[in-house]
């Protein structure tokens, strides 16, 4: 499918008048978490949520089905923008290179898709979304659940 092909200034643009779907990524090969949140004037509306759970079978399975499921995702939901976790400092080596094949899926996903890709790391977002760089994952969790008024409590990897 393809997508919107505005550019980053123009969905930042359009926020202001139009809502604007981003979908967001947090990638993994085991679990990667997305959400679609539309931006309205400044106010956030959860759309949809999830969890990809890619179990524990071969490693070009599990990517081969993080890639599929994002896919359907995007052709769900036409995001106007698509947001995915930059890489950070794994604790070993094997974990740096899994997390990058998994970005490495999500990006070929966005790709097709064709909304403009930004990436952020994770300090940035927990700084936007909680107001602190070094936010425990909880706190990210309860953030998410006040800025978009949800009744329940998201995932970790979805929130």
């Amino acid at each position: 499918m393809t997508g919107g092909s505005a550019s980053p200034e123009e969905v930042r643009r359009r926020a202001g008048e139009d809502a604007v779907r981003v979908l967001g990524v947090d990638p993994g090969t085991v679990i990667t978490g997305w959400g679609v949140i539309d931006c309205h004037r400044g106010q956030l509306r959860r759309v949809d949520s999830g969890t990809i759970r890619a179990g524990r079978g071969s490693l070009p399975a599990r990517l081969a089905m993080i890639y599929a499921e994002l896919g359907e995702v995007a052709r769900k939901h036409a995001p106007d923008a698509f947001s995915l976790e930059r890489n950070f400092l794994a604790r070993n080596v094997q974990s740096a290179f899994r997390l990058g094949e998994a970005r490495g899926v999500a990006m070929a996903a966005a790709a097709l898709a064709g909304p403009p890709l930004s990436e952020y790391t994770p300090a940035t977002v927990k700084k936007t979304v909680t107001g602190h760089g070094g936010a425990r994952k909880s706190q990210v969790q309860d953030a998410v659940l006040r800025l978009l008024a949800l009744s329940h409590r998201l995932a970790v990897d979805e929130a």
